[in-house]
C-alpha cells in the first residue's frame, strides 16, 4: 500500500502506495483510549531516504499479527526491522517488544507497478513468544457503505518525498467511515478492498500508516478489525484529499485460519 507504509519509491512500490492514504494519519488526533492490540513494525527503505519508517499491524491471536503484504516486500525497498512493538501508544517506547519468528505473504499478493492497488495485501507475521496483550477479534464481515469505522496509525502527519515524512511518535486515530466503491477510483474497491472516508476534511491515512487497522463496533460496543491499510483509493491524490483504501480482513478469514492454525501446532 501504498498509502502508509512505504511503498512507492524509485519505483519501489513500498513508500507511495502508501501515500495515498495511510501514514501518521494526516490531521488525525492523538489516540482517545487503548488499543491494547495495535502493533508497529519499525521499517526502512534507503532506497527512498527513509530511516525511520513505520508499518502498523494489529494483534489478532497472543503470537500472531496481521499487517500489508507490502511491508515485507524488499523487492520494492521496503526492509522490516524485524521486530513489533504491541499494545502501546507509543511508537518507540512501551508495549511488550518482540521478534519475527515467521512471515507469511498471501500467496497471490501483487505489488502493483502502475500505481494502482496491489492485490491480496495481506500478511501474517508469527511472534518469537506469546504477548499478553488482548488481540482483537477479526469482525464476521464489514458494515455496510456509510458504516462508522476508525483508522489508527503511527504514519506520517506530513506530506511530501520521504525524506520529508515526520513519523508520528504517538499514536493518532481518525473517524472514518466505509465508502461506497463509486466513491474510490474505478477498480480500486471490490470485495477484498475497502473505500474508506474521512468525516474530517483534508484527513486520511498516509505513508507509514500501511498495515494499520481499521475497525468498526461490534458486540457490546466493542472494537472489530475489518481491515489493514493498503494504499490510496484512487490514483494520484495527496493523503489528504482521499479516498484510502484497506483490504478487507474478514474476506481473509479462512486464509488465516488455516495458516496459523498448522504454524501454531506443527505436530498437528
Amino acid at each position: 500500500m501504498s498509502r502508509s507504509a512505504i511503498v512507492a519509491v524509485a519505483g519501489a512500490a513500498c513508500l507511495a502506495a502508501t501515500a495515498g492514504s495511510a501514514g501518521a494519519i494526516i490531521n488525525g488526533k492523538d489516540s482517545s483510549e487503548s488499543y491494547p492490540f495495535m502493533a508497529s513494525i519499525p521499517i526502512s527503505a534507503p532506497i527512498a531516504g527513509l530511516e525511520d519508517g513505520v508499518c502498523g499491524a494489529a494483534l489478532i491471536d497472543p503470537l500472531w499479527v496481521v499487517t500489508a503484504a507490502h511491508c515485507l516486500n524488499m523487492e520494492v525497498g521496503s526492509i522490516p526491522g524485524g521486530t513489533v512493538r504491541i499494545g502501546s501508544d507509543q511508537r518507540k517506547s512501551g508495549g511488550e517488544v518482540r521478534r519475527f519468528a515467521q512471515a507469511f505473504t498471501h500467496p497471490k499478493f501483487v505489488q502493483s507497478r502502475t500505481g494502482g492497488p496491489n492485490k491480496n495485501d495481506i500478511a501474517l507475521i508469527r511472534l518469537d513468544r506469546p504477548v499478553s496483550a488482548q488481540p482483537i477479534k477479526i469482525a464476521p464481515r464489514p458494515g455496510r457503505p456509510g458504516t462508522a469505522t476508525r483508522i489508527i496509525g503511527f504514519g506520517t502527519t506530513v506530506e511530501g518525498k520521504p525524506a520529508d515524512w515526520k513519523m508520528s511518535l504517538r499514536l493518532q486515530e481518525l473517524d472514518t467511515r466505509r465508502g461506497a466503491a463509486s466513491e474510490c477510483g474505478p477498480g480500486y474497491a471490490s470485495s477484498a478492498r475497502l473505500c474508506t472516508i474521512s468525516k474530517m476534511p483534508d484527513a486520511m491515512a498516509c505513508n507509514g500508516d500501511s498495515g494499520s487497522p481499521q475497525l468498526q463496533r461490534g458486540k457490546g460496543d466493542e472494537w472489530e478489525l475489518i481491515g489493514v491499510t493498503s494504499g490510496p483509493g484512487a490514483a494520484g491524490v495527496p493523503c489528504s484529499d482521499g479516498p484510502g483504501l484497506y483490504v478487507n480482513v474478514p474476506a481473509y478469514a479462512d486464509w488465516i485460519s488455516k495458516t496459523i492454525r498448522p504454524a501454531a501446532n506443527p505436530n498437528g
